[in-house]
């Protein structure tokens, strides 16, 4: 079966920012999709008729109609667990607020798996397992994860930094960025200026850039060599960065788990330092 939304995966960071956008809500919102008309997908974009036509045409799809047809049959055969999240949702009382955001991360957190591919996964491990120096960056909302990122590399593989982009003195340490060095930086909106402008900088010294952030249209995207989307909704104003915590948990024991030869010795070594200066705490 022709898999309209494989297809948009491996096509997305060649297509125009404007069918990025549309792009970015297919993927997010493909049962909806699936029974839109192209003015009615227009419409909620903000785009035209024309961007979504050209969109399907480089798809090798001859229009819209033909590429909906095949969204439709691809969610006739994976309906069950979307329609199952989405009874459940309807089953919650409006006053369970604790419920309903647990529910949410939930939800978030399935769409970012169906959105990211095993084969995206693995060639970010490559990148990371094959670089010289591993840098985290983000602010605000993102930064838990890029801490957590740099706190688990950095214990299993030892060359991993932490920058905070809008206070670290970044302009120093960009002088020597190369092509061997990795970028992972975390960006959700309103995006960071400051974040956009250290990938654009280590883009232009040939560092690889790595981008966690909520969809096709950041701006994150144009410096990216690899895009990790991670759904960032939450019930109230903020950015969430549970989903993007879990693609990060995943990335750190996946390393561990997949290079014990490059792992282990290390870990035993950390472990056998803690030890020796009784760093953790022993109520026996």
């Amino acid at each position: 079966m022709d898999d309209p939304i494989l297809k948009l995966k491996e096509k997305i960071l060649d297509l125009t920012a404007s069918q990025r956008k549309v792009a970015d809500y297919i993927l997010k919102n493909p049962m909806e999709v699936a029974f839109l008309t192209v003015d009615q997908l227009a419409g909620l974009v903000g785009t035209s008729t024309t961007t979504i036509m050209r969109l399907t045409f480089s798809l090798n799809y001859t229009g819209y109609t033909e590429f909906q047809k095949g969204l439709q049959e691809l969610l006739r055969n994976q309906a069950a667990p979307h329609t199952r999240l989405e009874a459940n949702l309807k089953g919650v009382s409006e006053n369970d607020l604790w419920t309903r955001c647990a529910e949410n991360q939930i939800s978030n957190i399935n769409k970012t798996k169906e959105i990211i591919s095993n084969d995206t996964l693995m060639r970010v491990l490559d990148m990371v397992m094959s670089s010289n120096r591993v840098y985290c960056t983000s602010v605000k909302s993102g930064l838990p994860v890029a801490q957590y990122l740099t706190f688990g590399l950095n214990r299993l593989i030892g060359n991993c930094e932490l920058i905070v982009a809008d206070q670290s003195d970044w302009v120093d340490l960009h002088l020597n960025l190369d092509s061997n060095d990795l970028i992972i930086a975390t960006s959700f909106p309103r995006y960071a200026r400051r974040i956009v402008d250290f990938v654009s900088q280590a883009k232009e010294r040939n560092a690889k850039i790595i981008a966690i952030t909520d969809s096709y249209s950041s701006p994150l995207i144009k410096y990216s060599d690899i895009v990790l989307p991670c759904n960032s909704g939450s019930l109230a104003f903020h950015n969430s960065p549970i989903a993007s915590m879990v693609v990060a948990d995943y990335l750190i024991s996946a390393i561990a788990i997949n290079y014990p030869d490059k792992t282990k010795a290390r870990l035993d070594k950390v472990n056998e330092v803690l030890t020796k200066i009784n760093y953790h705490y022993n109520n026996n």
